[in-house]
């Protein structure tokens, strides 16, 4: 069984991008990394990557706050109240940039190419992965051993 309290990424993938905690897409799967790093136990995963980035430029949360705030909250639940505490965000823009997020794929050639290149290494036969969250899904199942 998976303890997301205290997540080991070199034994199970962090959540889906689209689990969402309070309404952010993304959220959960964050948690499972900053946990995970401050454990020793990230594996190939890395907080504070480009898609932690668009949360924390959403939210205007600092990243290494944010760390030490995983670090005292015993739950999910004590993260969020945290992150409403120190972010002016309304629910209507959190719905729009959770929907962004989860449908965010690349905006140009060099985006196109990367996303070209894992999925011809993952599923070359796949035609149905259009955006970032797709490919991590796709990624994190194939990456523990998922036939794609």
């Amino acid at each position: 069984m998976i303890n997301y309290n205290k997540p080991d990424l070199t034994e199970h993938p962090p959540r889906s991008v689209r689990v969402r905690l309070g309404g952010y897409a993304h959220l959960p799967r964050l948690l499972d990394k900053a946990r995970a790093h401050l454990r020793g136990k990230a594996g190939d995963y890395r907080y504070n990557c480009p898609l932690d980035q668009h949360f924390f430029k959403f939210t205007g949360i600092s990243h290494t706050k944010a760390l030490a705030a995983v670090k005292a909250a015993k739950s999910d639940s004590d993260f969020l109240a945290w992150v409403n505490k120190n972010t002016k965000r309304q629910p209507y823009e959190i719905a729009a940039f959770s929907a962004w997020l989860e449908s965010n794929g690349p905006g140009g050639k060099d985006g196109h190419n990367w996303i070209a290149e894992r999925l011809s290494a993952l599923a070359p036969k796949r035609t149905d992965v259009r955006s970032f969250a797709d490919l991590l899904d796709l990624d994190d199942y194939a990456s523990y051993g998922g036939k794609a």
